[in-house]
């Protein structure tokens, strides 16, 4: 096959799969649009908005669960295409959602997508890039989620333009998920199976066809070992086999949603009332705070292979842990509150091109063959339970004082920059097996 054409089949089959993170983003941001309108809706308390806020994200702790395992025995290119089933019935039914049970039961359905589309898109990702170009290709995932979470912001503004009945503004806002959802879905149609996995399940002869079709040749690698006979991936397995990526991305899971990003997504326009905007200014804010994180999502992205991970993650904590101190004070009265737009801003560039950029990225990489699925899901898994925590109580504690979560969040950044120093290794430029191959021989506790 010619290479130029093999070239194209590949670059193709990055875009469709990374779609996935933009129908991710869409249904991650698009809440934002829409929890006044629902508190309304449904006379909700702070405690219950939380609630529905983070109903989706109950689904994803379900979803990256289920992905692990289903994603190890058929593989992440039929559990993109469960997903994208699921991102489209779940965006119809909030549009068509006839009371609040039924709307958080298709809330939950969708974040079953994305908690899929977070343990899956990059492992596939991963497995089928160049390693001197996973970086940006695995990247390719998250700039697809920012790129969603712009659209969201876009959409919930361009609706509130033309729709003046927030009661039914609402429905079109988490409906229009369904047509990217029904788009994904098709162009699913034509990527193949991922090379390595066929190959760790035994399937050589169509590991080699798929490599032709990706590549133009077949190099598949000898190193990568056909999963035994009968054997089976388990927690125990994990711990005993994998201890030290585990650990790892235990940590870059629970520190990601440490940040305060997604809660601060999620509650964008309540952060903004707070600091004084009126409703049609605070959704040009958002879409301010949405162009920034495309852009340093960009920029982390021609970083990430360059520069490295480590760095990117050290850096990237300084800079959110003085910048959400400023927000603590902005919140305090201290600061004046004009500067709320432009700290924010600021903190969606320093997480953008740091662990927005390096998480599903790092993630990927750090596991062995045979449970790069599982460990997937386990960190994915641990990213969408303390976005779950986080998001619930954000409501209740900003409730008390606005100041209180921001305060939170950058004591957390502190603690990212010293776990970061002492307990994660550099993966930059090394394939996966060569970070397999360090990963087991690296002391605990020690930075290779």
């Amino acid at each position: 096959m010619d290479t130029g054409a093999a070239r194209t089949t590949l670059m193709s089959v990055v875009v469709a799969v990374s779609l996935s993170g933009l129908l991710f983003g869409f249904d991650t941001a698009v809440i934002s649009g829409v929890t006044d309108a629902l508190r309304l809706e449904y006379d909700l308390s702070a405690a219950a908005l939380g609630i529905t806020v983070s109903s989706a994200l109950v689904g994803t702790m379900f979803g990256a669960a289920a992905a692990g395992i289903f994603g190890d025995r058929r593989g992440a290119r039929s559990g993109l295409r469960w997903a994208a089933a699921l991102y489209l019935i779940s965006g119809l039914g909030c549009a068509l959602a006839w009371g609040w049970y039924p709307l958080l039961a298709f809330r939950i359905m969708a974040g079953i997508a994305i908690g899929a589309s977070s343990v899956l898109a990059p492992i596939y990702l991963a497995e089928i890039a160049p390693a001197a170009r996973r970086g940006a290709i695995v990247g390719g995932f998250q700039v697809s989620i920012v790129i969603g979470i712009l659209l969201a912001y876009v959409c919930n503004a361009a609706i509130d333009a033309v729709v003046t009945d927030p009661a039914i503004a609402w429905r079109w806002k988490l409906g229009w998920t369904a047509l990217p959802a029904a788009i994904f879905q098709f162009l699913m149609i034509r990527v193949p199976d991922s090379p390595r996995w066929l190959i760790v399940r035994g399937r050589s002869d169509e590991a080699a066809a798929a490599s032709l079709s990706l590549y133009g040749h077949a190099p598949i690698r000898e190193e990568i070992v056909p999963a035994a006979t009968g054997s089976k991936v388990s927690l125990a397995s994990l711990w005993a086999e994998a201890r030290r990526p585990m650990v790892l991305a235990i940590i870059i899971g629970a520190l990601n949603q440490l940040t305060g990003i997604n809660a601060i997504l999620y509650y964008l326009n309540d952060i903004f009332a707070a600091a004084g905007f009126a409703q049609v200014s605070a959704n040009l804010q958002a879409i301010a705070v949405g162009v920034a994180n495309l852009v340093f999502t960009i920029v982390g992205m021609m970083l990430i292979d360059r520069v490295g991970r480590r760095p990117l993650l050290l850096v990237g904590g300084a800079a959110m842990a003085v910048l959400l101190t400023a927000a603590t004070a902005i919140m305090l009265g201290i600061l004046p509150k004009y500067l709320m737009v432009g700290v924010l801003v600021c903190f969606i560039a320093a997480f953008a091109t740091s662990q927005g950029a390096v998480i599903w990225v790092y993630m990927s990489e750090i596991f062995p063959a045979r449970f790069r699925a599982a460990g997937q899901a386990l960190g994915a898994g641990t990213v969408w339970l303390f976005d779950a925590i986080v998001s619930a109580v954000f409501p209740v504690a900003a409730a008390m004082s606005p100041a209180i979560p921001f305060a939170f969040f950058a004591v957390c950044m502190v603690v990212q920059c010293v776990l970061v120093f002492r307990l994660f290794p550099e993966t930059k430029e090394a394939s996966l097996e060569e970070i397999e191959r360090r990963m087991h021989r690296a002391r605990p506790g020690v930075a290779a």
